[in-house]
């Protein structure tokens, strides 16, 4: 919503906001742009008949004093993704969906086209690396949105990447997630069935045939739709970096991990869709450095290597810690994962992780108490979350200061280290814990 709203502001438009709570970068972002609210909280008097449009994101609820002040004077209410769509109505829309992966792949195609001076708008969830803003919007002819299957607004419970209605979709893999408000693994495929039957005649849909799940909704026989396949490329890793092989050349990539190298291959896949050519895409991909809190190094020295990563759901945790092994299989690998999410601090969900965090020689699970008592969530023992990740071994920490004392008394030699998040580890600044380690 705060990139959304610098991006209006930028094109010209006169942009106001409220909310309850803004943190860091956004309240960074939007206090430069001179958009940041004077005060924190919901008015009615934010609310007149001057304005043009509200739109309405997934922090405020049904009952919210200005969205209601909004309808009671007919002022047009848009959810995010109704927004997005009515402002690229005339264009080709691409959307990027699955349950990993989805980021990276948007970013990837962004990246290519940015570097051959392609005229697109684009919406995504993280920020490139040598990019400013995660949203633009202009008059291109096409737009490379990525698409989440989260609920479209409080008033609306369809998913998002429906409200897109996709010329050309990918779905990058299928693993139950949001458990809040797909309560059962079938309820949240049905989302992608969902998807994929909305794929508009002579429309195209593209998949990884290698996760089972999205292989068995995408194949589906549909005469007027195209579908195709990706897979991961042949790669080789020599001296600490992945290399794929074109048809004519080896390119030395600033990204690793067989997860990456998959999402590269769909990344290819859909943009030979659009014009882009395999000679034209190797081109451009070896400068791609990949988005932020995605196997991002933090610090580094001759002996540790330090990593921060957005990972939140098993087959992100999974993927992520054996990137890293596959990188460096002669170091050893510390790795610190937080359990935030909703569907990762409910004890229902934890058997998920079953096998997930094997790689790591030392595996350790960070959980804040007041997340659980935020999210109106009982307590999970350690004894759970070690039974539930299926390792004794796992070392279970509450405390930031327990968490923080004992990576920086840890002698790093010859072993990486990978924090995983999609909180903040109760405030730990771990950049500076990393230049600390490093140093």
């Amino acid at each position: 919503m705060s990139n959304l709203a610098i991006a209006l502001h930028n094109n010209g438009i006169k942009v106001s906001g409220s909310d309850d709570k803004v943190y860091d970068p956004a309240k960074s972002a939007l206090e430069a742009a001179g958009l940041l609210p004077s005060s924190l909280g919901w008015n009615e008097n934010n609310i007149d008949d001057s304005l043009d449009a509200v739109i309405l994101g997934m922090h405020a609820k049904a009952d919210n004093p200005e969205l209601l002040k909004a309808k009671a004077l007919g002022i047009k209410v848009y959810s995010y993704p109704d927004f997005i769509y009515e402002k690229s109505k005339n264009k080709q829309r691409v959307v990027i969906c699955g349950s990993h992966g989805k980021t990276t792949i948007t970013a990837m195609i962004v990246h290519v086209l940015k570097y051959h001076n392609r005229e697109f708008d684009f919406v995504i969830g993280a920020r490139i690396n040598g990019m400013d803003q995660t949203i633009q919007l202009s008059d291109a002819p096409v737009i490379i949105i990525e698409g989440d299957e989260y609920l479209t607004s409080p008033i609306d419970r369809v998913p998002k990447f429906l409200k897109y209605h996709h010329h050309i979709a990918l779905v990058s893999g299928i693993a139950w997630d949001h458990i809040n408000v797909y309560p059962t693994l079938d309820s949240y495929v049905e989302q992608f069935e969902l998807l994929a039957d909305a794929t508009p005649k002579a429309g195209t849909l593209i998949y990884n045939e290698e996760d089972d799940m999205t292989s068995v909704i995408c194949k589906k026989e549909r005469f007027d739709v195209k579908t195709e396949p990706y897979s991961t490329p042949k790669y080789k890793i020599k001296d600490g970096q992945f290399i794929i092989k074109s048809e004519n050349d080896k390119i030395p990539l600033k990204i690793f991990g067989k997860h990456n190298m998959q999402n590269l291959n769909g990344a290819k896949t859909l943009l030979a869709r659009i014009g882009i050519t395999d000679d034209q895409f190797y081109e451009a991909i070896g400068s791609f450095e990949g988005t932020q809190k995605r196997n991002n190094l933090l610090a580094q020295n001759d002996s540790v290597s330090i990593y921060e990563d957005f990972a939140h759901a098993p087959s992100k945790l999974k993927a992520t810690v054996d990137a890293l092994k596959e990188l460096h299989p002669d170091r050893k690998l510390t790795a610190c994962f937080e359990l935030h999410t909703f569907s990762s601090l409910n004890k229902a969900f934890l058997k998920h992780y079953k096998n997930t965090y094997n790689s790591p020689e030392t595996a350790i699970v960070f959980i804040n108490k007041k997340n659980l008592s935020q999210k109106d969530l009982p307590e999970i023992s350690k004894e759970e979350i070690r039974k539930n990740f299926h390792r004794n071994d796992v070392e279970v920490i509450d405390n930031v200061e327990e968490l923080s004392s004992l990576l920086g008394s840890k002698s790093w030699d010859n072993e990486d280290l990978i924090f995983m998040s999609s909180g903040n580890f109760d405030g730990l600044d771990i950049k500076q814990l990393a230049e600390k380690i490093t140093s």
